[in-house]
């Protein structure tokens, strides 16, 4: 089997990638007034897609929203005051920008680390190393 053939066999059997289909999505946050407080029901699943840790993803978001936050037992994150979809999602867009994206290749395989006292984002796929706001 020449090269050719192996690469056509190879394609043939890898699966299809939709068009315009992205590898990296985040989910839209799902929220709800619920009295005085807005939840957010699927936090969980974004912060474990995200693979971030809670309880900075819900700092960022205090800050960002300028409220109060906590996580509930049930894993939904609930803002003090009444806030629009549209609202947590631009927020939700910057955490991802300054906290997840590596700013030299794009790739979400990321992670915080800290060196030398600072918390930086280390990227897996280039190795980059980027400096993330303070919180």
């Amino acid at each position: 089997m020449d090269y050719q053939d192996q690469l056509d066999r190879a394609l043939e059997q890898s699966p299809d990638i939709a068009e315009g289909g992205e590898r990296f999505e985040v989910p839209d946050p799902d929220v709800r007034p619920e009295g005085n407080v807005t939840v957010w029901e699927n936090f969980e699943a974004t912060y474990d897609r995200l693979a971030r840790d809670p309880d900075h993803l819900v700092r960022f978001m205090q800050s960002e929203l300028g409220t109060s936050a906590q996580i509930d037992d049930r894993g939904r994150a609930r803002f003090t005051g009444d806030f629009k979809q549209r609202r947590v999602e631009s927020a939700l867009e910057t955490y991802v920008d300054d906290f997840v994206t590596c700013s030299e290749c794009a790739s979400p395989d990321t992670r915080l680390v800290e060196e030398r006292g600072t918390t930086v984002l280390k990227c897996d796929a280039c190795g980059a190393l980027s400096s993330v706001p303070d919180l």
